[in-house]
C-alpha cells in the first residue's frame, strides 16, 4: 500500500476516534462490563479533573510526586509527630462530632495562641461564602480576626476581601501577573515537585517567566464587618523580601510565593481554600514535608474537606463512585499524617438535580455517595456533616430553588443559600462541644 494511502487511513481512524470521544460519554456500562475511553481533553493532557484520571475503582493507590526539599518557611525538616487522635469504636448511631474533641480542647488555648482551621472544598465554598459563616461563629466565641490565607493572585473574587495586583506600575489582571501553578485543574499548570503550599496553588516571581514579576504589589482590603486583622504573614521562599503599608504588601525577589495571610496573633483563624472542579484527590500530590511544616508551625487543629459533588454529574456507575470514595479515604489518611494533631471534618455533597425526560430529579448517585462518605468517616474516626440529609434529602434542591437558596443549575447554592448552609455547619460544630462531652467520657472508659 502506498504511503499516502496509509496516511489517509490513519487520519480517518483518528477522526473516527475523535468523533467518538466528542459524541459519546467517557464510559458505557454493558451489563457487568464497563467500556472506558478518554475524552479529547484527556488525550491532549488538559483534563480539568486530572486528579481523577490517576484513580479508578480498580487501582490500589494514587500516584505520588517525588518529595522535594521544603521551601515554604525557613525551617529544618520536621520529624513527623505521633498522631494524638485517639481511636474510638463507633457506629452509625454515634455522634461523629466526638472525633472533633481534640479540636474542641485546642480552643481553650485560643486566648494565648492561634488555633488554625483549613477549609478545603470545591466551588460550593468559592467567594468565602460558606467559610465566612464558620469563621465568624468561631471568632465570635473564641476570638481572632482577619480572613486568613489568600493566594498572591486571586482569580475568584471574594466577599470578604478585595484583592488587586500591581506590577510594572499598573494594575493587572490575574492572567497578566506572575506565573501560577495549581495542584488541581489543568495538567499544564501543575508542578512535578509538589511544592504548592497549603493553598494548593502558588505564584512564581521571576522576571524570566513574566516581565516585571520580580516586583509585585498586592492590595488586600477587607470588605466585611469582621474584626480587623492586626498582622500580616507572608508564606514564601526566603529569597522573597517584602514591605508592608496598611492593606498593601510589596514583594521583591526571585522565588515562590505560597500565600498571604491577614490575621491576629491569637484566636481562631479560618482559611477559605476553594478548588473549582476538584474531586479532592489531590493532597497526596502536595509535598508532605512542606504541608507538615505549615500545619505544625501554624497550629492547624481542624481540617475541613468539602468534596464529592464534582463526581456526581459525570458518573452513573456505583463502582466509580466507590473508587472515588476510596481515593478520598487515602486523602484523609495522608492529611492525618501531615497534621496528626488536627481533627478532620468531611462535609458531603448537597442534593443535586438532573433533568430526565423533562423532569427534574436528584442525581441517582448523590444518596449513594453520601452513604459511602458517612461510612468512610466513621471508619477513619473523622466527623461527617451530611449536607444532603440536612437539606432534606432527595429532591430538596427543588425547594431550595423555589425559595431563592439555589441556582437554576440545580447544583450550586446562591449566596444566601451558601450563607444558610455555612451557618448550619458552624452551629453544628459549636453545639458539638457540649453534645459530645458525656459521650466522650463513655467511649473512652
Amino acid at each position: 500500500m502506498r504511503p499516502y494511502k496509509v496516511l489517509i487511513f490513519i487520519a480517518c481512524v483518528m477522526a473516527c476516534l475523535g468523533a467518538l470521544c466528542v459524541v459519546l460519554p467517557g464510559r458505557i456500562v454493558l451489563g457487568e462490563r464497563t467500556l472506558n475511553w478518554p475524552t479529547l481533553a484527556e488525550v491532549f493532557g488538559e483534563s480539568e479533573y486530572s486528579e481523577y484520571s490517576e484513580y479508578s475503582e480498580d487501582s490500589d493507590s494514587i500516584a505520588e510526586f517525588p518529595v522535594a526539599p521544603d521551601s515554604l518557611l525557613a525551617d529544618t525538616t520536621p520529624s513527623v509527630p505521633t498522631p494524638v487522635i485517639p481511636h474510638i469504636t463507633a457506629d452509625s448511631t454515634t455522634d461523629s462530632r466526638i472525633f472533633l474533641q481534640p479540636f474542641y480542647a485546642s480552643l481553650t488555648e485560643s486566648s494565648e495562641r492561634v488555633v488554625r482551621v483549613l477549609h478545603y472544598g470545591d466551588s460550593q465554598i468559592e467567594e468565602d461564602r460558606m467559610t465566612q459563616q464558620i469563621r465568624e461563629a468561631l471568632q465570635a466565641h473564641y476570638g481572632g480576626a482577619g480572613v486568613g490565607l489568600m493566594p498572591l493572585v486571586q482569580t475568584i473574587p471574594s466577599l470578604t476581601v478585595k484583592q488587586q495586583l500591581r506590577m510594572n506600575g499598573r494594575f493587572i489582571t490575574p492572567a497578566q501577573g506572575p506565573q501560577r501553578y495549581f495542584v488541581y485543574g489543568f495538567k499544564r499548570n501543575q508542578r512535578a515537585d509538589g511544592l504548592y503550599g497549603p493553598l494548593g496553588q502558588m505564584a512564581v516571581m521571576n522576571d524570566s517567566l513574566v516581565k516585571g514579576s520580580e516586583d509585585v504589589t498586592a492590595i488586600c482590603k477587607p470588605q466585611s464587618g469582621n474584626p480587623r486583622y492586626s498582622q500580616w504573614k507572608i508564606f514564601a521562599d526566603t529569597a522573597i523580601h517584602y514591605s508592608l503599608s496598611g492593606d498593601t504588601v510589596q514583594l521583591k525577589g526571585h522565588g515562590n510565593v505560597y500565600g498571604l495571610s491577614q490575621e491576629s496573633p491569637t484566636g481562631v483563624i479560618v482559611d477559605n481554600i476553594p478548588m473549582r472542579g476538584c474531586l479532592g484527590l489531590i493532597f497526596t500530590k502536595m509535598d508532605s514535608t512542606q504541608l507538615t511544616t505549615f500545619c505544625r508551625q501554624e497550629n492547624v487543629r481542624l481540617i475541613i474537606m468539602q468534596f464529592g459533588g464534582n463526581a456526581i454529574p459525570s458518573n452513573k456507575n456505583p463502582g466509580t463512585i466507590s473508587g472515588i470514595v476510596k481515593g478520598l479515604r487515602e486523602q484523609v489518611q495522608h492529611l492525618r499524617e501531615c497534621a496528626p494533631e488536627a481533627s478532620i471534618l468531611f462535609i458531603g455533597p448537597s442534593d443535586m438535580l438532573t433533568q430526565t425526560d423533562g423532569v427534574w430529579q436528584t442525581y441517582p448517585m448523590v444518596p449513594y455517595m453520601d452513604r459511602l462518605l458517612r461510612k468512610m468517616a466513621y471508619e477513619e474516626n473523622i466527623a461527617y456533616f451530611s449536607l444532603y440529609s440536612w437539606m432534606g434529602g432527595r429532591g430538596s434542591m427543588m425547594r431550595w430553588q423555589e425559595t431563592g437558596l439555589a441556582g437554576s443549575d440545580g447544583v450550586h447554592f446562591t449566596r444566601s443559600g451558601a450563607r444558610k448552609a455555612g451557618k448550619a455547619v458552624a452551629e453544628w460544630i459549636l453545639e458539638g462541644m457540649s453534645a459530645t462531652t458525656s459521650l466522650n467520657d463513655e467511649l473512652m472508659e
